[in-house]
Formats: C-alpha cells, structure tokens, sequence
C-alpha cells in the first residue's frame, strides 16, 4: 500500500517515496482525492494516478496525484528536480492567493 511506502523526502507540497521498482512523487495537496485513472502524464511522461476536480463552473480537470519514476531511468536527485520545481510552484501561488498581513 502507498501509504505504507518509505519516504526518502519531502517538502512542504510533496513526499518521494520508495517502492520496489519506482521512486513515487505524491503531491500533498492532492491527499483524499480519489484516484479515477492511472495513465501517462502527459507533461513528464511517467505513469501517474489521476483524480478529477471540479472548477467554480462545475467543469472536471484530471489532475495528477502521484507520479511513478521507474528506478531503471530516474534516481532520487532526477525526481528531486520535478518535487522542487512543483514546491516552487505551489509556493508562489501561496505567496500570491494567501499574502502575509503586516499588521
């Protein structure tokens, strides 16, 4: 079970855990979100498990949960790369959405 995983890292918006075969990037904001599909992921063409949110108009967005690097091609530093340009996403859209009162 993926929960049960080793975590080799994490950040404030993800974990990289070890599985037998694959290094797998969870994306924390995504926790509780139903996994509907495993597919390609279309941006970093790795297999990932994908859920559907929906925006303010009631359309669905596939969206990826987690993400599986296959050890043969990728070690902890290749996916450190993608888990930190994620953090570095989601931070600045913290940082734009949710600015710190000076008060």
């Amino acid at each position: 079970m993926l929960l049960d995983l080793p975590v080799l890292k994490k950040g404030s918006f993800y974990f990289i855990k070890d599985s037998d075969d694959d290094l797998v990037m969870e994306d924390k904001t995504k926790r509780g979100l139903t996994v509907k599909e495993t597919s390609v992921d279309e941006k970093l063409n790795v297999k990932a498990d994908k859920g559907m949110i929906h925006d303010m108009d009631g359309i669905g967005h596939w969206v990826p949960i987690r993400w599986y690097f296959p050890k043969d091609s990728y070690d902890l530093a290749a996916v450190t790369v993608h888990a930190e340009a994620m953090e570095k996403k989601y931070t600045e859209l913290r940082e734009l959405t949710c600015p710190d009162d000076d008060d």
